[in-house]
């Protein structure tokens, strides 16, 4: 068969499974060459303690909390409770019976082991996984909240309301983020903090000021994208929809917006998948995300390379899930 009936029947273009080829022998060199400099350095590679740093099981033991004597133990299935009274004072306990190391009677200290057994603990690398996902999802909703709050400011016939974006967009674009983050930290947290202990309230976490430093970060970007794609209907269309007796409001809700979305949508996902890497920042206000995360885990472990490869294999994962997900958004959107 042709190269022209082939392209006429399948739709591709003539040549494609040539450079499918050659994409793959690519491919197969570049890990090649990894291969072939990792056996040239002088490195133990470790790959089987790797799963470590997405779970593993501990020893929990149950510690008296009292000298005492054992007065009681009791079993209820698979779960022992353990009574020591000692003088004056009483305290149980409960553990799994199969890790029982008392017997009734048996006079113990305090921070002697009453029982122990095995549980499964989420490793580093999944701590900082679930924290930055937190933060990036909590980061996006209030980003695309201030975007198109400030985006539609831009664009408002009142000055008071477009100078304070413009000066909100340009203030917050034209300096770096670590820098944001260490004011919102540091000296904003501070600020606050204080303010609410005069008034006998509780302290916000660190968590707290990295997603607000995020948001405004992102929403001064996403700010931009809406007023882009806002302006980017004609005009006509607003006139039109006032002119039915629409509001501005009412305009902007069901006319402007929902087609302004479809254009802004791509770039928007691009900026997300951007604040998603951006929070690996956050680290220097110690926030254990997943950057973070993997440079404890490499502190402790001395594994740089296995650890820092999964790092980015995790980021590669989160990023491309969410590149996928805005595609379906299009297509979808794009066929209804």
């Amino acid at each position: 068969m042709s190269d022209e009936n082939s392209q006429r029947i399948t739709g591709r273009p003539a040549g494609y499974s040539k450079w499918v080829m050659i994409f793959c022998l690519g491919v197969l060199v570049f890990l090649g060459l990894f291969y072939y400099a990792t056996q040239k350095i002088k490195y133990n590679w470790r790959w089987n303690r790797t799963p470590i740093y997405f779970a593993y099981e501990d020893d929990i033991d149950v510690t008296a909390d009292i000298d005492g004597e054992v007065s009681s133990i009791r079993t209820e299935g698979s779960q022992v409770t353990i009574t020591v009274k000692g003088v004056g004072e009483e305290e149980s306990y409960t553990a799994p019976a199969k890790g029982l190391q008392v017997e009734e009677g048996e006079y113990i200290s305090y921070g002697d082991t009453l029982a122990s057994h095995k549980e499964w603990k989420p490793g580093l690398l999944v701590i900082g996984l679930w924290i930055t996902l937190k933060i990036s999802v909590m980061s996006t909703i209030f980003g695309v909240i201030i975007g198109i709050i400030s985006g539609l400011m831009r664009i408002s016939d009142n000055p008071a309301l477009r100078w304070t974006s413009i000066v909100y967009v340009e203030l917050i674009r034209g300096s770096p983020l670590m820098v944001q983050i260490l004011i919102w930290y540091f000296v904003l947290g501070t600020l606050i903090n204080d303010l609410l202990y005069a008034y006998g309230f509780g302290q916000i976490p660190a968590f707290w000021y990295g997603v607000a430093s995020l948001a405004c970060f992102a929403g001064a970007y996403v700010s931009e994208i809406v007023r882009a794609g806002i302006q980017s209907i004609h005009r006509g269309q607003t006139e039109a929809a006032r002119s039915l007796g629409m509001s501005y409001a009412q305009s902007m809700r069901y006319i402007i917006l929902p087609q302004a979305l479809r254009r802004i949508l791509p770039p928007l996902a691009g900026q997300f998948i951007s604040l998603i890497k951006d929070s690996s920042l956050l680290g220097i206000i110690a926030i254990r995300e997943l950057t973070k995360a993997a440079r404890e885990a490499v502190t402790a472990t001395l594994q740089p390379f296995e650890v820092y490869i999964l790092l980015g294999l995790l980021y590669l994962v989160l990023t491309f899930t969410l590149s996928m997900y805005v595609q379906h958004l299009e297509r979808r959107m794009a066929t209804s």
